[in-house]
């Protein structure tokens, strides 16, 4: 049987004829010529390209919890199952405040690798809440008097760390542009690339909280945490904490372990493909090696505050005092504030075009 090759055109996917003038291949929608041989190892390496292998597998050892004392609290509201020692301060649920009870021993559990401890304490938390005031500017004027900090106190965060080589190859479809005139026209040549990146990325420490219960993007936001600080997991970190128990394992983590990895690689060669009008990922492949998975309690304090019957949470990263949070906004001062500059930048411009 006879096949027939088509060539599509790289630039606007149309199908491409051999001009036998110009001795090229010339696309007769967007009038693009291309060299028979530039076109050949285009696509040859797009034969070449492979798709993303970002696998983890399940060979990752993790020793589980000894009889040390360790016990479950359980929320009845929430469902929530937040693990301490003997020594574990538990009244309430740091999550949404009802009363938690004592469950069972939970040794067999799988253990934590690392710990970072907490480096601030609820007196830190609380002088960082005051400095988080001075930055909102249309923070409600009663809000602080008014407001109560309803409860405080300080939780260790499950959190899955992803490490590994990442072997990268991108190809972006490049032009540089440029215009000129004659007496008649004016006109626009576009010239395309393919442009290649490959190289290799270490990653360490990929964080994904392990809870369903704490917003990602809260956890995010008080990032980063400075792992050298990290120690081997000790219950007598506990004391007087919570920590909670991920409900979320490695394998279900390792999508948002993935999307970061991806977008990080993604930024850094793109950085590297300058001198072009446009640049245009067109294929991305990366290949994981060396993969080494951490199960981590990172320090976190959640501050709830109550104002008008209603529940502010922030959250504060313990080791740094990174806070953010929401907090409610006195939209008629914030439309004030507008209208006045609003004004004043008007006055501005009828003294500047007055003078002018």
């Amino acid at each position: 049987m006879t096949t027939m090759t088509v060539y599509r055109c790289p630039c606007c996917g149309g199908e491409i004829n051999f001009n036998s003038d110009s001795q090229k291949l010339v696309c007769p929608y967007c009038d693009t010529a291309f060299e028979v041989e530039t076109l050949k190892m285009y696509e040859e390496q797009l034969q070449e390209s492979q798709e993303d292998k970002m696998e983890w597998g399940n060979d990752f050892e993790h020793d589980t919890l000894d009889d040390e004392g360790i016990v479950m609290y359980s929320c009845e509201n929430c469902g929530g199952e937040i693990i301490g020692n003997n020594e574990t301060i538990a009244t309430s649920c740091p999550y949404c405040g009802s009363p938690v009870v004592m469950n069972k021993n939970i040794s067999g559990q799988l253990k934590p690798n690392y710990v970072i401890p907490f480096k601030l304490d609820a007196k830190d938390a609380k002088e960082q809440l005051l400095n988080f005031f001075k930055d909102k500017p249309f923070l409600p004027h009663n809000f602080k008097n008014d407001s109560t900090l309803d409860e405080i106190k300080g939780v260790y965060v499950p959190f899955w760390t992803f490490g590994c080589l990442a072997d990268v190859k991108q190809q972006y479809k490049a032009t540089q542009v440029s215009y000129y005139s004659d007496n008649e026209y004016d006109y626009t040549k576009t010239k395309y690339y393919l442009v290649t990146r490959e190289g290799t990325v270490e990653f360490n420490n990929v964080p994904v909280d392990g809870s369903s219960k704490i917003d990602d993007e809260y956890m995010q936001s008080i990032e980063p945490f400075d792992f050298k600080e990290a120690v081997d997991f000790n219950t007598a970190y506990l004391a007087g904490y919570f920590a909670d128990k991920y409900d979320e394992d490695s394998k279900a983590s390792e999508p948002k372990a993935n999307k970061r990895i991806q977008n990080s690689t993604e930024s850094i060669f793109r950085s590297t493909v300058t001198g072009y009008s446009t640049s245009i990922i067109e294929h991305s492949n990366i290949q994981l090696k060396d993969r080494h998975v951490d199960y981590y309690l990172l320090p976190v304090w959640i501050l709830n505050l109550k104002w008008n019957d209603k529940i502010y949470t922030l959250m504060m990263n313990g080791q740094t005092g990174k806070l953010i949070g929401n907090l409610p906004a006195d939209m008629k001062l914030f439309w004030k504030s507008v209208i006045g500059y609003t004004v004043i930048f008007a006055i501005i411009i009828y003294f500047i075009l007055g003078v002018v």
